[in-house]
């Protein structure tokens, strides 16, 4: 299994945490997958996809390297006023990604920092339904 499945594998881990107790104002019931998928392959709401997209590396002196990993976590809701659960998911999983910023992957290997680079949802135009997305960047030791 490559970093980027490891790390994609233990970020869904600690997202499926988010159970509306302690520190969450939302609970999303396990619904937390990897991969991406279309409208009408989804039945339980909410759900949360999360993809790896480009990656890159960082190359410095000494035979050192960073790995770089974007990845895009994607929520889906169906609800009555869609646009304020997508917003309370987005701080839910923003909360779980500022709280794993040194995330162990694998056994001694870890991430580095999470950056988020983007926050956006539908704006309310698929309504009752709702999607929204983080795109946030990884980096890790190769």
């Amino acid at each position: 299994m490559t970093a980027r499945s490891k790390i994609t594998d233990a970020l869904i881990t600690e997202l499926k945490k988010i159970n509306g107790k302690t520190i969450y104002s939302t609970n999303i019931f396990n619904n937390v997958f990897k991969g991406i998928k279309f409208w009408d392959s989804i039945n339980d709401y909410p759900a949360v996809y999360i993809a790896a997209g480009s990656e890159t590396r960082e190359y410095l002196p000494g035979d050192f390297k960073w790995g770089y990993i974007n990845i895009t976590a994607r929520v889906f809701v169906k609800e009555e006023d869609p646009q304020a659960r997508l917003e309370k998911i987005l701080e839910d999983i923003e909360t779980v990604l500022d709280l794993n910023n040194n995330l162990s992957y694998d056994s001694g290997q870890q991430i580095v920092e999470i950056r988020i680079l983007s926050i956006q949802t539908d704006e309310g135009i698929l309504t009752p339904y709702g999607a929204g997305e983080i795109l946030f960047q990884v980096r890790y030791d190769l």
